[in-house]
């Protein structure tokens, strides 16, 4: 005679780490997306592309009064 053997498929379901990889995983989307902003917009973003080719500014007037003092009149010959 001939056995019968019972193939049954049998589901294991493992808990307990799934949720401490998920919140690991938003941390660290969380730190590339304030590092994104840190390089791109924040403080660390430097001077935005603006260069300096040796060229000065020239002096701006002022409203200075000249030496001699307020309200003279130059010596007339």
């Amino acid at each position: 005679m001939t056995e019968h053997h019972d193939r049954d498929t049998v589901v294991v379901e493992r808990d307990g780490s799934s949720g401490m990889a998920t919140i690991l995983g938003i941390l660290v989307v969380l730190a590339l997306l304030a590092a994104v902003w840190y390089f791109t917009m924040g403080p660390g973003a430097g001077a935005g592309g603006t260069t300096d080719q040796g060229t000065e500014n020239p002096a701006a007037p002022t409203l200075e009064v000249p030496a001699g003092g307020e309200g003279e009149q130059p010596a007339s010959s």
